[in-house]
């Protein structure tokens, strides 16, 4: 795959382009004006926006697509070609792309391209990075600031997961899954934190630090987290924040009052006093998030007064603690957590949420067999926050079942930490067991990076219609 992508005029056909790495990208190029095109296997509400910006969608993954352009091309013989690392060489529009000498680049070729022609803004790290520069971009946008965004999740406040500003400023989510994060230079890099995460791709941490350890090199000013060890001791930002007391860092906070609602917190920049901070998001990973956030603000010359104002009516994005719906009493939960970390803050947010008096119910579908066989011992004492757990077969993302793990076994493993686990295979089986073991004030979470999700509207519907007949019922009485 090449690297000098051309942004001059040569359509760019996107291989897979309703991902939600890849679709961010191509909408900020068909806003430009570009000719893109791409293909998925399916429509989708990225793929219509893709369409609505001018893009041409092919909804079949086919040798036949690269047809089209032999007809509509001008003054050009074939288009640049993008994929991902999800995009395998037996795929038979990649095989046909090659075969008529497209230049084939990967998608953080063209992060890098468009990373390099701004005052960019690089968050990377292995959990909350997709928080985080979510935050950054709402935090610029409500500053009035206008910045260009492409993050890894969707944000209500722009309507997707990419936005196009006029300014210099170029806020991007960047992914170190695949090794790719090498590839990027921002000016101000953004490192949360670091863990092994990707056993699929790295053989362990210490190749995970060497990849970080570039992308800190590369970047003007690096902004971390010295709360995580690695990051404190290994990459050695330039600025540093912490919500840990005793931490010797440059943006910190202090009175902080986790709650319900969000948390509020004193925050100081260098040993002086900056203001209050109030936030609607839950728990003490979003509050370093913000102060990465907040970092990032004053190091491009915002005042804290935006600043702050901004953060206090961030929501997040969604996947990422997303209410989606309210009903009998119960709360539902859609979260993107699939590392055992993540699952942890989540669920520590969610306690936080509803108190001790009601139930925190817990479903979780592991995702890729590398990494539940990798981190089983860590899975399995993650859910010390819920008081019903329930665990679904895991979500292969594409890899072979080596039949080293299963859901059962994970279930065996939590088991040993948790008096309340269950094993519910399939998606018709948890819903079908949600449908009748929840209680009213529960908070009920899904977890994962798959598909365990689509199971929410479902459920959602069903205690709507079951608290109608009940009330019907009572009236009848």
């Amino acid at each position: 795959m090449g690297n000098s992508i051309d942004f001059g005029g040569r359509p760019i056909h996107f291989i897979g382009i309703g991902g939600i790495g890849m679709s961010g990208l191509a909408y900020v190029l068909a806003r430009r004006g570009l000719p893109v095109s791409g293909s998925d296997l399916r429509s989708t509400n990225i793929t219509q926006k893709l369409a609505a910006e001018g893009a041409h969608i092919f909804l079949k993954q086919d040798a036949s697509n690269l047809e089209y352009f032999q007809h509509h091309l001008s003054g050009h013989s074939t288009p640049q070609v993008i994929c991902s690392t999800a995009i395998g060489k037996t795929n038979g529009e990649l095989a046909a792309a090659l075969e008529l000498g497209c230049p084939i680049f990967h998608r953080s070729d063209v992060l890098a391209a468009l990373i390099s022609e701004y005052s960019s803004i690089g968050v990377a790290g292995t959990h909350g990075k997709t928080t985080t520069s979510s935050a950054i971009g709402y935090m610029l946008v409500a500053a009035g600031v206008d910045p260009t965004i492409v993050v890894g999740g969707e944000v209500t406040a722009w309507d997707g997961n990419a936005r196009v500003g006029n300014s210099e400023y170029f806020v991007a989510e960047v992914d170190e899954s695949d090794g790719s994060i090498v590839k990027h230079s921002p000016k101000i890099g953004v490192i949360t934190n670091i863990e092994l995460d990707h056993p699929d791709h790295y053989k362990n941490l210490e190749e995970v630090i060497d990849v970080f350890t570039i992308f800190k090199q590369q970047c003007q000013i690096t902004i971390g987290s010295v709360d995580c060890t690695i990051v404190r001791e290994r990459i050695k930002p330039t600025i540093s924040y912490s919500v840990e007391p005793g931490q010797a860092a440059d943006y910190t906070a202090s009175d902080i009052n986790y709650h319900s609602a969000g948390t509020s917190a004193q925050i100081y920049e260098y040993g002086k006093l900056l203001g209050t901070l109030e936030l609607g998001v839950l728990g003490k990973h979003n509050l370093s998030n913000a102060l990465a956030t907040i970092s990032v603000g004053r190091k491009i010359g915002l005042d804290f007064p935006s600043i702050s104002a901004g953060l206090a009516t961030f929501d997040g994005a969604k996947r990422r603690f997303e209410l989606r719906g309210y009903q009998n009493s119960i709360t539902f939960i859609d979260d993107y957590a699939h590392h055992p970390s993540e699952i942890l803050v989540t669920l520590s947010a969610a306690r936080l949420r509803v108190g001790a008096e009601r139930r925190v119910v817990a479903i979780f579908q592991p995702h890729r067999y590398s990494r539940t066989l990798e981190f089983l011992a860590e899975f399995a004492q993650s859910f010390k926050d819920a008081d019903l757990v329930i665990i679904t077969d895991i979500y292969s993302a594409g890899e072979t079942n080596t039949g080293a793990i299963s859901g059962e076994k994970v279930v065996a493993e939590i088991g040993h930490h948790h008096p309340n686990v269950c094993y519910q295979p399939t998606l018709e089986a948890v819903s079908q067991y949600l449908t009748q073991n929840l209680q009213q004030g529960d908070i009920c979470l899904c977890l994962g990076a798959g598909n365990l999700n689509q199971i929410i509207p479902n459920l959602v519907d069903f205690y709507r219609t079951s608290t109608s007949n009940s009330k019907k019922t009572e009236t009848v009485v």
